[in-house]
């Protein structure tokens, strides 16, 4: 049974304990108490102190999310969309792309690897499956066309 969140202070443990799982963005941490019955002038007022305590951060979440979608081998592209679809701006999620510090390239040709098993296309079928699949994975057509043209990323 779940339980009621009519209270600031049950509003408050509900969204610590979700922080305390994983960190959440300000929108999808708004969404998940609405939807547990939490009503809105206390959602507010909650999400507010917990980011002046800084234990809602967006740039935190925004960090932990690129490096985890990063990590499973998604581009700069698909994550930028997929936060888009979160309720975070785009400025924001620009500059924090632009300060993560991955290496796309290396990203790239990694993910390349793993699927492809490092074998350039011998056809244009099969350059064309590589380049679906890469592009959908969230690496630009550019550096899917370096890569699959063996002129290295680099260039």
């Amino acid at each position: 049974m779940s339980a009621v969140l009519d209270t600031p202070v049950a509003v408050r443990r509900t969204a610590m304990d979700l922080l305390a799982r994983r960190e959440h963005g300000r929108v999808e941490l708004t969404r998940k108490l609405r939807q547990r019955g939490a009503p809105p002038e206390l959602i507010d007022q909650e999400l507010d102190r917990l980011t002046e305590e800084g234990l809602l951060s967006e740039a935190r979440y925004l960090e932990s999310f690129i490096s985890y979608r990063s990590r499973s081998g998604y581009g700069p592209a698909r994550i930028r969309e997929e936060l888009g679809q979160r309720g975070l701006h785009r400025g924001d999620i620009d500059q924090a792309l632009r300060e993560c510090g991955v290496d796309w390239s290396a990203r790239l040709l990694d993910v390349w690897q793993r699927k492809f098993a490092g074998q350039l296309p011998t056809d244009p079928r099969s350059r064309a499956q590589q380049t679906r699949f890469l592009v959908y994975r969230g690496f630009s057509m550019e550096a899917v066309g370096r890569l699959l043209s063996g002129r290295g990323l680099d260039d």
